[in-house]
């Protein structure tokens, strides 16, 4: 197929771009186009690199008019890929990633190419944070605008109830800001409705005193407590205050020097956790824990910026997500995880589950897209894979997980947490009701659904 951009085009899009346009056979394009999950090969015909919003709107405006399909990067950890495309037009926002902190009014306005270990540095400098995403290389604007979860969620909120407006550029080109008092509904849809209705060039969160130091780190246990430590988390979980934010994994122990070497690729259940109040009450919290006696104990008082980066994937691997809600952890629903757990595949794999509640329950139904905000649970298998010959092993391990935990779910689910399961699962991430309220404002910001290279929002039908 014949290339739908001339040089004499390219060379007058450059000639009005702050930014770098990057194309096939230029030496940074292989580097531009990697993402996070190894398992996407995609050949967009141009990335632009954008330097400020005239770059975004002169991109969106360039690819448009040759009716380029249009893709948008930031962090590039969309597990489905959908931060590229194939033939079509990235616009990539890396480069906005300035930082501007207001400790006063505990704000900062942070560019939507920034990743959460820059923003989580900057305003850990004024002892202040907002939830952030378990990985800190996650692009703030990709997470926030899926929902945000985070350690911090359970006592602040998740990362999108923390917006204090968002300035983007529209499908038409149009530079607007978002919030409460300014394009309120399309405000409410960039609460968890996603890239949909345009391209975020900055984000402003409120900020809260977090820090500097937290007590946090991980437990590690054999495999067969799985039981008693899930067990342990879900009885624990109803009195616990907002601070404590755990999260259990079964995982595959790495050869890193300070974990013991006996455990070096054995499964083991794992405990997480950020503490965000008083580190002496951390320490008393975390005691049940320590009467399980664990193989290994890495808890204590460190840097929460620290913490934030401490368990980072590596990019990299084939990546297969999946995740479902629940409203509670039955008996039943517990041996479930742990069987299943106990098969999570060796290597770099992950069976994640995640106590929710608190301020993440406290936010009204309908105040956000995002539905069933009660949930008390996420269960997340996350697999991670280096070879394509164990494809279909690791991905059915992960399905399989996915489709036994259905009978205990709510029939929920945190589109962060997936990859392209289509569009019904989409629609059980907001529900009916704010699924229409979505398509109508979609339909008003993004009419012919430019923003389409996502968990896509389908704009409703003109009357």
């Amino acid at each position: 197929m014949a290339s739908a951009v001339t040089t004499d085009a390219l060379d007058r899009l450059n000639g009005q771009f702050g930014g770098s346009v990057i194309r096939a056979g230029d030496a940074a394009y292989d580097e531009a186009r990697t993402l996070f999950n190894s398992m996407i090969d995609k050949r967009p015909e141009l990335i632009a690199q954008c330097r400020s919003a005239d770059d975004v709107i002169a991109a969106l405006r360039f690819g448009r008019y040759r009716d380029l399909e249009i893709a948008v990067r930031a962090g590039g950890h969309s597990v489905a890929g959908m931060s590229l495309n194939e033939g079509g037009l990235v616009i990539d926002v890396r480069p906005m990633n300035g930082i501007e902190v207001d400790p006063a009014a505990r704000t900062a306005r942070v560019g939507a190419g920034c990743t959460w270990a820059e923003l989580d540095r900057a305003t850990q400098e004024h002892g202040l944070a907002t939830t952030g995403g378990r990985v800190s290389t996650t692009g703030v604007a990709g997470l926030t605008l899926g929902g945000g979860s985070g350690w911090l969620e359970r006592k602040h909120g998740l990362s999108c109830d923390n917006l204090v407006s968002v300035e983007l550029v529209t499908a038409d080109g149009s530079r607007i800001t978002a919030g409460a008092d300014e394009h309120p509904d399309l405000f409410w849809a960039l609460h968890g409705g996603g890239g949909n209705f345009g391209v975020a060039t900055a984000l402003t969160f409120q900020l809260h005193p977090v820090g500097p130091e937290v007590f946090a780190g991980l437990m590690l246990f054999d495999a067969d407590k799985g039981r008693e430590l899930l067990r342990l988390v879900r009885d624990l979980m109803a009195g616990a205050p907002p601070e404590f934010g755990p999260a259990i994994a079964y995982l595959t122990v790495p050869l890193e020097e300070e974990l013991p070497a006996h455990l070096h690729g054995k499964l083991v259940a794992g405990l997480a956790l950020c503490y965000s109040g008083a580190v002496e009450d951390g320490e008393r919290l975390v005691q049940p824990f320590r009467d399980l006696r664990p193989e290994v104990d890495l808890m204590g008082a460190v840097q929460y910026a620290d913490f934030q980066c401490s368990i980072d994937d590596p990019p990299g691997y084939r990546n297969w997500w999946t995740a479902e809600y629940l409203h509670e952890i039955s008996d039943e629903a517990l041996e479930t995880i742990h069987r299943h757990g106990l098969a999570t595949p060796t290597g770099p794999s992950q069976t994640l589950v995640v106590p929710w509640g608190c301020a993440v329950a406290q936010i009204g139904e309908d105040e956000t897209p995002l539905s069933q905000r009660d949930a008390t649970w996420v269960v997340h298998p996350f697999a991670l894979w280096e070879d394509p010959a164990d494809d279909e092993r690791v991905i059915g391990w992960a399905r399989g997980f996915r489709d036994d935990m259905r009978q205990f779910s709510s029939g929920g689910t945190y589109l962060n947490f997936i990859g392209d399961e289509g569009e019904d699962r989409v629609r059980a991430a907001f529900g009916e009701e704010k699924y229409a309220r979505l398509s109508r404002i979609k339909a008003q910001y993004d009419p012919d659904n430019v923003f389409r290279g996502n968990q896509n929002i389908r704009p409703a039908a003109a009357p």
